[in-house]
C-alpha cells in the first residue's frame, strides 16, 4: 500500500480544480483531489476521525468498506455475470469510443441507439442552457456511469464529469474507462461508490445525471436526498433512460417477466437487492416535495417507438416502458 496521505477534516468545499471528499465509513470531510485524473500516482487518504482508507486502484477511487461491499456483492456478482454473458463490453477501444451512437459489436445495437437519440436530446436541447445557468466548465456528476461513455462525451465537450459506480470491471465497469485515455488529455475521475453514501463534500456539483441507473435506487427519495447535498444551490438533477409506465401494475409485470428471463436464461432471478426498477407519473410527482421542480421531455426514438403503445393495445399486452427525460431543478437556498 501507498503511503497515506495527513490530510485535515477541517474543510469547506470551494468551486476550482479541487473535488473535496468525504468519508463513506464516517461521513467526515477527509480532503481534495484533483477533478481532473493524470494517471500519476496517488497517495491513499485516510480519515482522521475513523481510520478508513480510501485508495486507488486501477484509476479508480475505492470508497466502499466491508460492510457496503458484502451488503452489494450478491448483486454485484449477479449483475456483472449477467452482463458477461450477455455479450458486454469489448476487447477493442474503438467499441467504447464510438458508444453510445453505435455498438460495433451488433449484441445491442437497438438499446444503444436508444442511448444515442438520448445523448443527442440532452447535447442539443439541455446542455447548452445548463452551460448558460452555471457556465462553460460545469460540473457534472455521472451517476451509474458504467465504462464511462458518458463522462467521455462531456469531457469531450469541454464539462467536468465525475463518473461513479458499484462496477469497476475492465470492460462493463470503470476500468474500462482506459479506453478514453488515448483521446483526453486528462482522465475523469472515477469512483467505486453507491449513490445512497457518495464520497464528495456537500454543494460541488452543477448538474447530477443517473444515467440509466435511477431506477437502480432501493428508495428514490433517499438517493435523491443524497445527490442534492453534493448538489449547489439551484443545481440541475437529470433522469435519463430509466423506464415509465402509466400505471404501476405495468412495471410490477415488467419486473417479474425481467426476473423470470434471468432465472431462465442465467439461473438466477438477480433479486439479491430490492430495487425500485421502474418510474411512474405518480413517483416523479411525489419527489418534487424535495425541494425539486421537474419538466418531463419525450425524445423521438422512431417511428417504430412511438407505435409501441398502440401494438401493445392491439396484441392485448402489457404498456411498454417509455424512457422520459426528466430535468430538476433545485431551490436556490
Amino acid at each position: 500500500m501507498s503511503a497515506i496521505a495527513p490530510l485535515s477534516t477541517e474543510v469547506s468545499p470551494v468551486a476550482g480544480e479541487e473535488l473535496w471528499l468525504r468519508c463513506a465509513a464516517c461521513s467526515a470531510e477527509i480532503g481534495p483531489i484533483a477533478d481532473r485524473d493524470d494517471g500519476g500516482p496517488t497517495a491513499d487518504i485516510q480519515c482522521a476521525q475513523c481510520g478508513a482508507v480510501t485508495h486507488k486502484k486501477r484509476g479508480v477511487w475505492r470508497t466502499l468498506g466491508s460492510q457496503q461491499r458484502a451488503q452489494f456483492e450478491a448483486f454485484l456478482r449477479d449483475y456483472e455475470e449477467i452482463r458477461r454473458r450477455e455479450g458486454r463490453g469489448s476487447t477493442h477501444p474503438a467499441f467504447y469510443l464510438a458508444l453510445p451512437f453505435a455498438d460495433l459489436t451488433g449484441n445491442f445495437k437497438q438499446q444503444w441507439e436508444i442511448r444515442g437519440r438520448s445523448y443527442r436530446f440532452l447535447e442539443r436541447r439541455i446542455l447548452p442552457k445548463l452551460e448558460m445557468d452555471y457556465g462553460k466548465e460545469l460540473r457534472v456528476l455521472d451517476i451509474g456511469a458504467g465504462n464511462g461513455w458518458l463522462s467521455y462525451r462531456l469531457a469531450l465537450s469541454g464539462y467536468r464529469p465525475v463518473a461513479v459506480d458499484l462496477s469497476c470491471n475492465a470492460w462493463d465497469g470503470l476500468e474500462a474507462a482506459v479506453h478514453f485515455s488515448d483521446v483526453l488529455a486528462d482522465l475523469f475521475p472515477r469512483f467505486e461508490a453507491e449513490m445512497d453514501n457518495l464520497p464528495f463534500g456537500v454543494a460541488q456539483f452543477d448538474v447530477a445525471i443517473f444515467n440509466a441507473s435511477f431506477h437502480y435506487s432501493t428508495n428514490y427519495a433517499d438517493t435523491l436526498r443524497e445527490v442534492l447535498r453534493c448538489l449547489r444551490p439551484g443545481g440541475t438533477v437529470l433522469i435519463v433512460d430509466s423506464p415509465t409506465y402509466s400505471n404501476p401494475g405495468s412495471g410490477e409485470a415488467m419486473r417479474i417477466e425481467r426476473k423470470r428471463q434471468f432465472e431462465s436464461t442465467f439461473g438466477t432471478r438477480s433479486d439479491a437487492l430490492a430495487t425500485s426498477d421502474f418510474l411512474t407519473p405518480e413517483i416523479v410527482g411525489e419527489l418534487a416535495g424535495l425541494g425539486i421542480r421537474w419538466e418531463r421531455h419525450l425524445p423521438w426514438y422512431g417511428m417504430r417507438w412511438w407505435l409501441r403503445p398502440w401494438m401493445a393495445r392491439w396484441k392485448r399486452r402489457r404498456e411498454p416502458s417509455q424512457f422520459y427525460i426528466y430535468q430538476g431543478r433545485t431551490e436556490l437556498s
